[in-house]
């Protein structure tokens, strides 16, 4: 079987408290984009992994998608085992969720490939033990997620919109991201209903004027191109740029997929990768299935 694992971005992210053990209690604005991973999955005796795309991946048992098998394996008794090969192309420590999205198909995949049949909510529960986007990255669509990722919400996402993405530097640590939020000051939260409202009606102004990321500030001190790339591609003609989760991805909201194929042109002279996307509704999608 042969999945793709689509990342996401982060319309917005707040952060609401901390629970006693430590958590962050969130509140974000989540959708699918169309940069994708390539899981293959194949019945086996043990369970495996490989890797290829990016030399940092680690293809061991730190892998959340091996781990993501293994959690599953467990949690349904099950005797057998799977091969795994991820195909990245997500970047890497970006923000962009892709180690969850491989966690989410290999959960999916695996359900079916076994033929398990646990519910989509059994999944997202054995996910949510193992990231708090793994439960986004199965179900999809246009969501709020709040808590650490197990209230979640699904609003109507009939408009999609033209993104350029690019990852300007070095990933970062989520560890001293939070540390960094929690030392600064003069935090600008956004309007999370706004955005949902901007969203779903389709409307670019409204959304520029309530989105936002409360950790991009720090994350742009410690990483001063993150900003950077935000302002170029907001003089590229982006009606709306931020940071994704934790970053270090930076993405830009085009009025149209030219205007989105323009401002790649230019800005690719100068940024190094950017990646042209869109906005979409299906987070896990079926390449291959044999029956």
């Amino acid at each position: 079987m042969k999945l793709s694992a689509f990342a996401k971005i982060n319309w917005s992210l707040d952060i609401t408290g901390v629970r006693e053990d430590g958590y962050h209690l969130m509140d974000m604005v989540m959708q699918p984009v169309s940069i994708s991973d390539e899981i293959t999955l194949a019945p086996s005796g043990g369970l495996s992994i490989s890797a290829s795309g990016f030399p940092r991946v680690r293809a061991d048992g730190s892998n959340l998608a091996y781990r993501a098998a293994l959690a599953l394996k467990n949690a349904a008794g099950y005797a057998g085992g799977a091969s795994i090969h991820v195909q990245k192309a997500i970047p890497v420590g970006a923000g962009m969720g892709g180690g969850s999205a491989d966690a989410a198909a290999v959960l999916f995949g695996l359900n079916r490939l076994w033929g398990l049949n646990l519910s989509g909510s059994e999944l997202e529960e054995i996910g949510l033990t193992l990231g708090a986007d793994v439960p986004f990255c199965l179900r999809g669509g246009l969501a709020r997620t709040r808590g650490i990722g197990e209230i979640l919400d699904n609003y109507p996402d009939d408009h999609h919109f033209w993104l350029l993405v690019t990852q300007p530097c070095r990933g970062l640590s989520t560890g001293d991201v939070f540390r960094a939020y929690h030392e600064s000051r003069n935090v600008v939260h956004p309007d999370t209903e706004k955005v949902l409202q901007a969203l779903c009606a389709g409307d670019l102004a409204l959304l520029s004027s309530s989105a936002g990321n409360v950790l991009e500030a720090v994350s742009a001190a410690i990483r001063p191109k993150i900003s950077a790339a935000a302002e170029e591609m907001r003089r590229s003609g982006a009606v709306f740029a931020s940071m994704t989760g934790s970053g270090s991805a930076v993405f830009g909201v085009y009025r149209n997929r030219s205007a989105a194929e323009k401002a790649r042109t230019d800005l690719s002279r100068s940024s190094g990768k950017v990646f042209l996307a869109h906005t979409q509704s299906d987070s896990i999608r079926i390449l291959e299935e044999e029956t």
